[in-house]
């Protein structure tokens, strides 16, 4: 990024105040990371961001916005004057994403969009000048900063964007005017909102709202909420992958080991490797591997790049653990989609001694959640995993709903603030000859428990 003062009021319609003859290079909303040459961003949240200006100013900000019903104006920083600091940092992302034009791949989706965009991103590097949102900043505020950090000679833009309400996409898909769209999967996250699947799937639509003319839908066809909705938009140009043959890409010939998944498709004698496990991974590198045909990128290219990919961390990634044994992180978030998805992948890795599972609870399922947190009892097999580790309360259900099939004792549940007794039964229950899964919301946080697991 690279514009000066005066260009940014223009594009804000906005007046300076304490004007000076500066460029920004950068932008941040937080004040503790502010470099010299970045915009301050002071949003307006619980914890108002214009408290921040004055560190900011100190850590070498440049310009700073300033929110017009806030008094105070600094007169010791050049700041441009707006209604309101987020949609302007929206706008003036509209605006440089428009200035630099790279091609723009949006992902959504109930699971898989940060592994599916890893997989996209590595395979657009291999022809492309490529950025793609760090993390998961797929929200209003991580979307604009990702935009407005990339370098003006990008050419692929691979952009996570996520949903809690609906509207959501249709605001994220109309600033980010995505070439591709693409939809991994629809579960039950923030069913809390949408109250039924057929109303998240109704919101995941939402992606094709801002896309370009001639831009591409790619979606997941063995989701049959999807393939209806998708259906009611014939002029729409459009590419389906998934496990059945029905799809435009499927896989075929799959091969499974803890480590790695290995297949070949309908289209092509290519085999693929990808750094991770579960046939859900093969579904999500089938659907870059769609994306990589769109950007006319070969098969020999495609599959150098996925089998080389950097994945974000606590994703389906095993561990070595302190105890001897293999960890299975799949912490960042979960649904029962997912988390059923993942035991039953667990449930049949090989070990020498006995699996246990980690589970906490699933946030965000609403009236839902008794019975969608009970309905993992579908993956839980006591024969297959021996003990069952839950945490927190809304998990509950599943608790009640485990005892009577599992032994005394294999079943145990400590609510989200007891990690430290909850760690110290997990090392005092684990051999070296064991495996452990832990899969729940990131508000539960087991990636502390991850951390103290492995070595």
């Amino acid at each position: 990024m690279k514009l000066t003062l005066k260009e940014m009021a223009t594009i804000l319609n906005a007046p300076i105040k304490n004007e000076a003859d500066v460029t920004v290079t950068n932008t941040t909303f937080d004040s503790r990371k502010v470099k010299p040459g970045d915009l301050f961003i002071p949003l307006v949240a619980d914890n108002d961001g214009h408290q921040y200006v004055d560190a900011a100013k100190n850590n070498g900000a440049t310009v700073a916005l300033w929110q017009a019903d806030h008094k105070d104006v600094p007169t010791d920083l050049p700041v441009i004057i707006v209604s309101d600091t987020l949609a302007a940092y929206q706008q003036l992302a509209s605006h440089y994403l428009a200035q630099v034009d790279p091609l723009v791949v949006a992902v959504s989706g109930s699971n898989g969009k940060t592994t599916t965009k890893d997989f996209i991103a590595a395979i657009g590097q291999t022809s492309y000048k490529t950025v793609k949102t760090p993390e998961n900043f797929n929200n209003e505020i991580g979307v604009p900063q990702t935009i407005l950090s990339m370098p003006t000679d990008t050419e692929l833009l691979v952009i996570e964007i996520g949903m809690d309400h609906p509207g959501d996409l249709t605001f994220l898909s109309n600033l980010v005017k995505p070439d591709i769209a693409l939809l991994t999967m629809i579960g039950e996250a923030h069913i809390e909102f949408f109250k039924t699947r057929a109303r998240i799937a109704d919101g995941k639509m939402e992606i094709i709202t801002g896309l370009k003319e001639n831009g591409h839908l790619v979606f997941n066809g063995d989701e049959p909420l999807l393939l209806e909705r998708v259906g009611q938009h014939p002029h729409l140009l459009r590419d389906s992958f998934g496990l059945n043959s029905t799809n435009d890409l499927f896989a075929s010939d799959i091969d499974m080991t803890p480590l790695q998944a290995s297949f070949t498709t309908n289209q092509s004698t290519q085999r693929f490797i990808i750094p991770m496990t579960g046939r859900y991974n093969v579904t999500n590198a089938l659907s870059a591997i769609t994306v990589g045909h769109l950007l006319h990128i070969s098969d020999e290219k495609i599959a150098q790049a996925l089998v080389e990919a950097p994945i974000t961390e606590n994703r389906t990634e095993w561990l070595d653990g302190q105890f001897g044994g293999k960890i299975l992180s799949d912490v960042y978030n979960s649904n029962p989609t997912a988390a059923k998805e993942v035991l039953h992948f667990f449930a049949d890795t090989p070990t020498q001694g006995k699996r246990i599972a980690v589970l906490g609870d699933m946030l965000q399922l609403g009236e839902a959640s008794p019975v969608l947190h009970a309905s993992l009892i579908e993956s839980l097999d006591p024969t297959k995993i021996a003990h069952v580790y839950l945490v927190g309360e809304e998990i509950s259900p599943l608790e009640d709903a485990l005892k009577p099939l599992y032994p005394a004792g294999t079943v145990k549940r400590y609510a989200i603030n007891d990690a430290d007794r909850l760690l110290k039964d997990l090392l005092a229950d684990l051999t070296q000859d064991d495996e452990i899964m832990l899969k729940g919301s990131h508000g539960v946080h087991l990636e502390n428990i991850v951390a103290q697991l492995k070595k």
